[in-house]
């Protein structure tokens, strides 16, 4: 399987609460997943989402 990866960095002053629901709406509306986070010491979360790339459609047939 093939993904796309999109950083994300989430300042120090977001809580956790505001992440997780920022996190959840793009993985409703744009089918984002989780893929990695890193909490930093001055508080600021880096995000790694991924999803999978859709594969490319076969040629049509030339008539």
């Amino acid at each position: 399987m093939d993904y796309e990866y999109a950083p994300l960095r989430l300042p120090p002053n977001v809580d956790r609460v505001t992440a997780t629901a920022q996190l959840a709406i793009q993985a409703e509306f744009s089918g984002w997943e989780l893929a990695r986070v890193r909490l930093y010491p001055d508080g600021t979360r880096q995000v790694m989402l991924r999803r999978r790339v859709a594969n490319p459609t076969q040629p049509g047939l030339s008539y």
